[in-house]
């Protein structure tokens, strides 16, 4: 592998993993008063706009149209789709409702879930020192779950949103950003369906009487599409395992954000479950660093 191309890869899939865990918690939290479904309506609608944008900057409508013309493809985009609207929707809300610490911890555990996922539906060996990572992170839930009030169930919602999410689409083989293009647009038409009945009925934020915001929320396409090209182009360049392991930028400085600059309450029993889940992740990036 040329090593300039391997730190430029090291470079992407930091800022991308940057870009999620601070750049992407700050702005949607930002713009939270304007409430969580409406901030996710506007995710939904402006990826897609700026999905099409770039799908016809790179020119690939041809790569769009190949995929149409497969039934499995539809269909398993058709499912993607609703996981990653789910994964959006739970990930806004944790956000506009300080629970950033608890989607940290979705994401935290996601790649060891994924482990765990690839062994059940693609038969892939587990290592020793991953099984160790998912038996601590099953430790850590049972812990959680023993209080009821305390279970991160945004987290948990996010990280096995996002596994299956990942199962899915190892089941068929199409670009990334097409994909998500497809996904979006499966998604669109009841996004604008619940953007009619939330302008109808005067709750909207988005309108020409407040121009700043209007603009502000037309971010929220590249705020989603932006650091996706920029983590999957690092995998590309650097490969997936350095980029996994990169990846805990992102809920490493939501879970810094979440509990020093948004003084989010962080009891001790979560304190507990998360040092166990910050073990697993260790012995979980150790195993990766041998492989790689």
């Amino acid at each position: 592998m040329n090593l300039k191309e391997f730190n430029k890869g090291i470079l992407f899939s930091s800022l991308g993993s940057f870009w999620w865990g601070a750049i992407g918690v700050i702005y949607f939290s930002y713009f939270s008063f304007i409430g969580h479904i409406e901030l996710v309506i506007h995710r939904c609608i402006w990826t897609a706009v700026m999905l099409i944008i770039t799908t016809q900057f790179f020119s690939k409508w041809n790569i769009f149209f190949k995929i149409l013309k497969n039934k499995k493809n539809l269909l398993v985009l058709f499912f993607s789709g609703l996981l990653i609207f789910i994964n959006w929707a739970v990930w806004i809300y944790a956000v506009s409702n300080d629970q950033i610490i608890d989607a940290s911890f979705g994401y935290f555990i996601m790649p060891i879930v994924s482990v765990l996922c690839g062994n059940i539906f693609f038969r892939e060996k587990i290592s020793f020192k991953s099984k160790i990572s998912i038996f601590l992170v099953c430790v850590a839930i049972f812990i959680l779950l023993r209080n009821f009030n305390n279970v991160p169930w945004v987290g948990l919602i996010v990280a096995f949103s996002w596994a299956f999410y990942n199962v899915l689409r190892k089941l068929i083989n199409v670009d990334t950003d097409i994909g998500l293009l497809i996904e979006s647009l499966y998604i669109l038409p009841m996004s604008l369906i619940v953007f009619y009945f939330i302008f109808k009925n005067g709750q909207n934020d988005f309108s020409l009487e407040n121009l700043n915001l209007m603009f502000m929320l037309l971010l929220a396409g590249p705020m989603t599409v932006i650091p996706l090209f920029l983590y999957v182009r690092g995998v590309e360049l650097s490969g997936l395992g350095p980029s996994g392991m990169i990846f805990y930028i992102t809920p490493t400085l939501q879970f810094l954000l979440g509990y020093f600059y948004y003084n989010e309450l962080f009891s001790y029993e979560k304190f507990f479950s998360f040092t166990i889940i910050w073990i697993a992740v260790i012995i979980y990036l150790k195993d990766l660093y041998e492989k790689y």
